[in-house]
């Protein structure tokens, strides 16, 4: 059994993707939802802005070299609305996406990425505006997001966060995969399942 970890902090470097309502469809276009599992969901994150009907890369964010191994989304309000596709969140983690920095989420959106262990955290616009021109004037940069003192800190500066608080916690307290804490004690399924089944 795997024991979760407490996610108390996230540090790295950052991408910024531009616009509001950025829907699950652009995030992950659903002709690339057939699958059994998500493995191999992360070369199709955010496919169609991406790439052209050739497959020839279009300008954007996530094409650029300088931006290579960010970990930490920079983004725009209700990031993750449209359709509530967990496909969405689990190609950003397959694409290497570790905690997403933003001005609001859509509440299915950011449900699924807390249970995937992404924190998907809230700043002000002018916190977020002036976060992508640190990052934009040096993509080396480290931002570290610090859930226990609700701080974003970058270049020498720290910015305010906000989250909702029960998944701030279940993620501080290592209690974000509900699946997980449910194969915890294997003895009181198998109790249950025992109870059902004499009945």
């Amino acid at each position: 059994m795997t024991t979760l970890p407490a996610i108390k902090q996230v540090s790295g470097r950052a991408v910024p993707v531009p616009g509001d309502d950025v829907d699950t469809d652009r995030i992950i276009p659903a002709r690339f939802m057939k699958c059994v599992t998500f493995d191999g969901l992360g070369e199709y994150a955010f496919y169609d802005v991406r790439f052209d009907g050739d497959g020839n890369k279009k300008k954007h964010p996530l094409n650029e070299e300088r931006f290579d191994g960010a970990s930490i989304m920079l983004v725009g309000s209700n990031f993750g609305c449209g359709s509530s596709r967990e496909h969405a969140p689990q190609s950003l983690h397959k694409f290497g996406v570790r905690a997403i920095i933003g001005l609001s989420y859509a509440e299915i959106f950011f449900g699924n990425s807390t249970t995937l262990g992404i924190p998907c955290v809230s700043v002000s616009e002018a916190d977020r505006d002036a976060l992508v021109k640190i990052v934009d004037a040096d993509p080396s940069t480290e931002i570290s997001i610090d859930l226990e003192g609700k701080k974003v800190t970058a270049a020498g500066q720290e910015f305010d966060l906000q989250m909702n608080e029960s998944a701030r916690e279940a993620l501080l307290n290592a209690e974000w995969d509900a699946l997980a804490l449910l194969l915890k004690d294997p003895q009181d399924i198998e109790a249950v399942a025992g109870k059902l089944y004499s009945v």
